[in-house]
């Protein structure tokens, strides 16, 4: 079975290892290094790791015995050891070795087991050596993307499905049917058919198990080989398998093997009927001793998407498509360099929606290989995305599955905390949004009940709800903006507003609303003018554009703009300037678009005391509400209470005078 660690780029050059072996024989270093280094070529990393250390221990040459550990280094990168390949790579250079690359390998390994401060270390380190390096760079700055992302989780709930996973490796899950209840994954476990270990991993040949959900109990059900006939499961390796959306067609992974070498990774496609698999029959997509591994099909089952290491690539393993013509899948094509890169890119998964899913060592990731969605436009280019932390980790994260139309599946991991290769489920719980709100006597400061609250959305909505003791509550959509406004009998309207565009996260919305009552005179606050004019100061503006959206709010009132000034002066000039400032707050109402047959001015002089309020007598410890600020009054003030008492009385109010004005237009004149 193709797994990603056999799928590694290596970068193993024939002609190094030619001679190396030739410089060994010479030297007496005898037949385990020299097969060690045969094992290494051919992709047998456990057999070769165990070959390496058997000649370092027989070996005495310290150059030889360097070499010996700089390769165990390697073996074990390639297999997915990071922090047994981060001992041996920082063995071998502590003992001497020469290459810069050792720096950049350890300074990788460091990264993916997330000890980013060596990482940076030994990259600078090499960037020394070899300056402006993409691969340095590129590392350093994914140290810094991995920062962030961890920062800055995604929503996706993640965990083991320890019912399933095994000591031995699990992973490549498929969903029957697109259904959540049962799965079809790739295993090494010991109830494996293979009666071998592999060379490369040291576990049993892989094949295919099946298990399902048990509502009852809420939990996996023991995994089972998908088939006991030695049909889809044989002696040699089968896994990483794709399922058409009915079940019933299987495309899966078959590696076979002679006594001395591997004879490639091959796609089968079988199809089942009344519970049993027919014969496989091998898809002819490439040509032979090439690889062909981990099939994906489009939801409608016209495209394959596979990997393959075939000629016209662009390094390493990538990524191909096949489309089906007259029952076969022919032609594949490249998916381009947007897609695959010099690294590898496996584990292809479509979506039902399209959405490509894969993996990749190459493209700015978190460490090892990392999963990313694509995203084809109408021109076949690709937008491609990282699936960001806590999907990717430091390790090896690959072989995606979603369940049909929901934003939950599997993928296989070996993070820290896993056994082996282990299946991990997860889930974007959805985003829930809310709206509580409480509605208030302004005045009085108590709930309000039976008020109305109609609440207005972008996406249509048009409700109404009554407060029961004030309060009210709504649901909200997604990427909707809303519009709160509460209104009752006797009172001003009030109004709230709330939007859950482009938000990443659930959330509750909590919000009061006042309603002002109009049986009595409403205070304008911090209304100041020039002394002794009628001239608005700008900071009255301000506060008159609050006046300007309540007026707007409730387009049927009409109201008196009450204009009051102290005791001191004469009547007639109290009266005349309490006249001009409130026919200059009706003014500035008009020049914002206020009818002026809704607005009264009148002024007031000193002939309407102000009487305290409950918040005036808070505010105010030698006021106690139901006082009248009279001349009488005040005079018994001290002087410093004088001067609050008349500010108190310096005042411009409104009051409602109806609430049921309609707008009248004048006639046009005729022609």
């Amino acid at each position: 079975m193709l797994k990603r660690r056999e799928a590694m780029n290596i970068n193993i050059r024939l002609l190094v290892i030619l001679i190396f072996a030739l410089f060994l024989t010479s030297c007496g270093s005898g037949r385990y290094g020299r097969d060690a280094l045969i094992s290494r070529e051919i992709g047998e990393y456990y057999k070769a790791i165990e070959k390496f250390r058997k000649a370092s221990r027989k070996e005495k040459d310290r150059v030889k015995s360097r070499e010996y550990t700089y390769a165990m280094a390697q073996c074990y990168h390639y297999i997915g050891d990071y922090e047994r390949a981060a001992l041996y790579y920082r063995n071998a250079i502590r003992r001497g070795y020469a290459d810069p690359e050792a720096l950049l390998f350890l300074a990788e390994m460091l990264r993916n087991t997330q000890d980013f401060e060596g990482a940076i270390e030994n990259y600078r380190m090499y960037l020394d050596s070899i300056p402006g390096d993409e691969r340095a760079q590129n590392g350093l700055e994914a140290i810094h993307l991995t920062q962030e992302w961890i920062a800055n989780p995604t929503r996706h709930i993640i965990n083991p499905i320890k019912e399933i996973n095994s000591r031995e490796s699990d992973y490549a899950p498929a969903f029957v049917g697109g259904r959540d209840n049962e799965i079809i994954f790739t295993s090494t476990r010991k109830a494996a058919t293979g009666k071998k270990n592999s060379m490369i991993t040291g576990q049993s040949y892989a094949d295919l198990f099946r298990s399902s959900f048990n509502i009852q109990r809420q939990k996996w059900e023991q995994p089972k080989l998908l088939e006991e006939n030695l049909v889809v499961n044989t002696e040699d390796e089968e896994g990483a398998a794709t399922l058409s959306l009915t079940g019933e067609l299987m495309i899966f992974t078959r590696c076979r093997y002679d006594k001395t070498k591997s004879l490639g990774s091959e796609l089968y496609s079988t199809s089942q009927s009344r519970g049993s698999w027919s014969e496989p029959i091998r898809l002819q997509l490439i040509g032979d001793s090439l690889i062909a591994a981990h099939p994906a099909l489009s939801p409608d089952g016209s495209m394959l998407y596979f990997v393959s290491d075939m000629p016209g690539g662009e390094g390493g393993k990538d990524i191909w498509r096949a489309e089906k013509r007259g029952g076969t899948f022919t032609d594949p094509i490249n998916l381009g360099p947007e897609i695959n890169t010099p690294g590898d890119e496996m584990f292809p998964f479509v979506r039902d929606n399209n959405e490509l899913y894969f993996s990749s060592n190459f493209h700015m990731g978190m460490g090892g290989f990392d999963i990313f969605r694509a995203i084809e436009d109408e021109d076949g280019n690709w937008e491609i995305e990282n699936m960001g932390y806590p999907m990717n980790s430091s390790y090896d994260d690959f072989g995606i599955a979603f369940v049909e139309g929901q934003n939950k599946g599997m993928f296989s991991s070996n993070r820290k905390g896993s056994l082996s290769d282990d299946l991990y489920q997860f889930e974007v719980p959805p985003k829930i949004f809310r709206a509580e709100g409480e509605v208030f006597d302004k005045e009085t400061g108590t709930p309000i009940d039976g008020a109305t609250v109609r609440i207005i959305g972008t996406d249509g909505t048009n409700l109404r709800q009554r407060t029961q003791n004030g309060k009210f509550q709504v649901p909200l959509k997604e990427e909707t903006e809303y519009i709160f406004a509460a209104f009752k009998e006797g009172y001003l309207r009030d109004k709230a507003s709330a939007s859950t565009l482009t938000l990443e996260d659930s959330k509750t919305f909590r919000f009061e609303l006042f309603l002002t009552p109009t049986d009595s005179p409403i205070n304008l606050e911090n209304i100041n003018y020039a002394f002794g004019s009628w001239e608005l100061l700008p900071e009255s503006k301000t506060s008159l554009d609050t006046l300007v959206a309540i007026l707007m709010l409730n387009p049927t009132i009409t109201i008196e703009i009450m204009a009051h000034t102290d005791h001191v002066g004469s009547d007639q000039f109290n009266f005349d300037l309490s006249q001009k400032r409130a026919q200059s707050v009706v003014e500035y109402l008009i020049e914002k678009g206020i009818s002026p047959q809704r607005l009264v001015a009148k002024g007031y002089g000193e002939t309407w005391p102000k009487t305290v309020t409950r918040n005036l007598a808070r505010q105010y410890d030698f006021l106690k509400r139901g006082d009248e600020l009279t001349e009488d009054f005040i005079i018994k003030l001290t002087e410093e209470q004088q001067e609050i008492a008349r500010a108190i009385n310096r005042r411009t109010e409104f009051r409602v005078l109806s609430t049921d004005f309609i707008e009248r237009f004048d006639a046009e004149p005729e022609k």
